[in-house]
């Protein structure tokens, strides 16, 4: 399923009646067989017992990129999250708290979901990300806390995630 959707301005809207993340294939993710343990050599995430985890770093353990560092070096986001509107020009110091509290929390739980990248734009700002999860998940964020308008759009790969927060007054 790919296409915009868009959240209705409302005070609240649950999981249950929001469209879910795609489920298609991240080349980022399955690169691999990893041996376990592995540990990124950039970042120093551990992949054990199946998945990335911040733990600390096992002497024995394989050197590798993880795939959120693969994504920073290649410069290959998965989200995409435009910000914009005269709320955000009058709110920036305190939205962008938001939004580095929410990404701490979610990369300490899910550490491949980390800020690639802030850019100002041109009436607005664009914020990249490693994951599509984050990206989607910092632009309810605002919502949630800012109201406005939130849409999405899911690229063809179904892999890639833009989403756009837009808030005039």
């Amino acid at each position: 399923m790919t296409g915009p959707h868009k959240t209705p301005d409302v005070p609240h809207h649950g999981h249950h009646d929001r469209p879910g993340l795609q489920q298609g294939h991240d080349p980022y993710l399955a690169r691999q067989k990893l041996s376990e343990p592995s540990v990124c050599g950039d970042c120093g995430v551990v992949w054990h017992g199946g998945h990335w985890q911040w733990l600390a770093r096992p002497a024995d353990a394989a050197e590798v990129l993880c795939p959120a560092c693969q994504r920073v070096r290649d410069r290959v986001p998965a989200g995409y999250l435009t910000l914009s509107g005269a709320f955000l020009s009058a709110h920036r110091e305190e939205i962008g708290h938001l939004i580095d509290n929410h990404t701490q929390r979610q990369t300490a739980e899910h550490p491949l979901q980390r800020i690639m990248a802030r850019e100002d734009t041109e009436g607005g700002l664009l914020i990249t990300t490693t994951d599509a999860h984050l990206a989607r998940g910092l632009g309810e964020a605002v919502h949630h806390a800012y109201r406005g308008d939130l849409d999405y759009h899911y690229a063809d790969d179904d892999t890639t995630l833009r989403v756009h927060w837009h808030r005039e007054a």
